[in-house]
C-alpha cells in the first residue's frame, strides 16, 4: 500500500482525535457566503518521505500531478507571479485585474541578489550551490520576504526549502534531501498537492545535479481541516488504499529550465473516486 496514504490517514486521526479548534475565534478565512471558516488545527506536524522509494501521492483519492508540477514549474521555472503563465485556475482568486498575484511566490525566487560569486537568483543559487558546495549547510529558499507582504495578495504558505546533502556509505554518487517548510496547509485541499509538488522539485534538482533522490520532510506549522471538510476528510480516510504510482522522470534533460510537464510520467496510478467541488476558504 502507498506509504503517503498511511502518513495522511494518520495526519488526519490525530488533527481530528487530538487537534484543537477554532470555532469562536476572530479568524481571516471565510466562506463565499461570508460565514468564518473555522478549523480544527495541530501545531508542528513533521512528515517524512522518503523518495528513494516509492513516489509520495496518495491513492485514496487522484492526485493531479501533472497540474501540481505546472504550478510547480511557474514558481520555479519561470518565476511567474501571473495566473496567465499557468494552465490551472487555481490561483484566480487572488489574482488582479491583470493577472498579477502581487510581489509573491516566483517573483521572489526570480529577484537577483549579490552573492561574492556574482548576481544571483535564489533558484540558480542552490543549482550552484548543489553543483559546487554540495556539502554546505546554507543551501535555501526563502519567499517570506516581509517588506514585501504588503505587495502579496496572498502571504506565501509554503514558503522555504532547505537542502542537505549525504554522502551513503560505499555510494560513489551522493543523495540529496530536502526539508519542505509551511506556516499553513489546508490539508484535504493542498497536503498531498504540495507533497506531489516537491517530490518533483527534488527528482528534478537531483538529477540535473547528479545526484540520487532522498527524502522529503514535510514541515506544517498550522496542519488544519476546516470545518466544512471534516465530514470529507472522514469518508476519505476510510477508503481503500492501493500501490502507490511509478514515477518516470525523462532521464536526458540535465537543465533544470528545459523540464516541461512532459517530462513527466506517472504510471499505474489506482485510486478511488475523486472529490469534486471542495468548498475553499479564502
Amino acid at each position: 500500500m502507498s506509504y503517503a496514504d498511511k502518513v495522511f490517514v494518520a495526519m488526519c486521526q490525530d488533527i481530528l482525535e487530538n487537534g484543537t479548534s477554532t470555532e469562536g475565534e476572530l479568524v481571516r478565512p471565510h466562506w463565499e457566503d461570508g460565514t468564518s471558516a473555522y478549523t480544527i488545527k495541530k501545531f508542528g506536524v513533521v512528515n517524512r518521505y522518503d523518495l528513494s522509494k516509492e513516489f509520495p501521492a496518495i491513492t485514496l483519492r487522484k492526485t493531479y500531478i501533472k497540474s501540481a508540477t505546472d504550478e510547480l514549474l511557474w514558481i520555479w521555472q519561470k518565476k511567474s507571479n501571473n495566473i496567465h503563465d499557468l494552465k490551472s485556475h487555481v490561483w484566480d482568486e487572488w489574482a488582479d485585474e491583470d493577472g498579477s498575484i502581487g510581489k509573491a511566490y516566483g517573483y521572489q525566487l526570480g529577484v537577483k541578489h549579490q552573492y561574492k560569486e556574482g548576481m544571483m537568483d535564489q533558484v540558480d543559487r542552490v543549482i550552484y550551490d548543489l553543483k559546487h558546495t554540495p556539502f554546505s549547510r546554507r543551501i535555501l529558499t526563502n519567499i517570506y520576504v516581509h517588506q514585501d507582504l504588503h505587495e502579496m495578495n496572498l502571504y506565501p504558505c509554503a514558503y522555504s526549502m532547505t537542502f542537505n546533502v549525504t554522502q551513503k556509505k560505499g555510494d560513489d554518487r551522493l543523495t540529496l534531501n530536502g526539508i519542505l517548510n509551511q506556516r499553513s496547509q489546508d490539508v484535504l485541499a493542498a497536503n498531498n498537492w504540495n507533497v506531489c509538488q516537491y517530490a518533483v522539485l527534488m527528482h528534478m534538482l537531483a538529477q540535473v545535479c547528479d545526484m540520487r533522490v532522498g527524502e522529503l520532510v514535510h514541515v506544517i506549522a498550522d496542519a488544519h481541516i476546516y470545518d466544512r471538510h471534516v465530514p470529507i476528510v472522514k469518508e476519505l480516510i476510510e477508503r481503500p488504499q492501493y500501490d502507490a504510482p511509478k514515477f518516470w522522470l525523462n532521464p536526458d534533460i540535465k537543465d533544470f529550465y528545459q523540464f516541461t510537464t512532459d517530462d513527466i510520467k506517472i504510471t499505474d496510478y489506482v485510486t478511488g473516486e475523486q472529490i469534486k467541488d471542495i468548498p475553499i476558504a479564502v
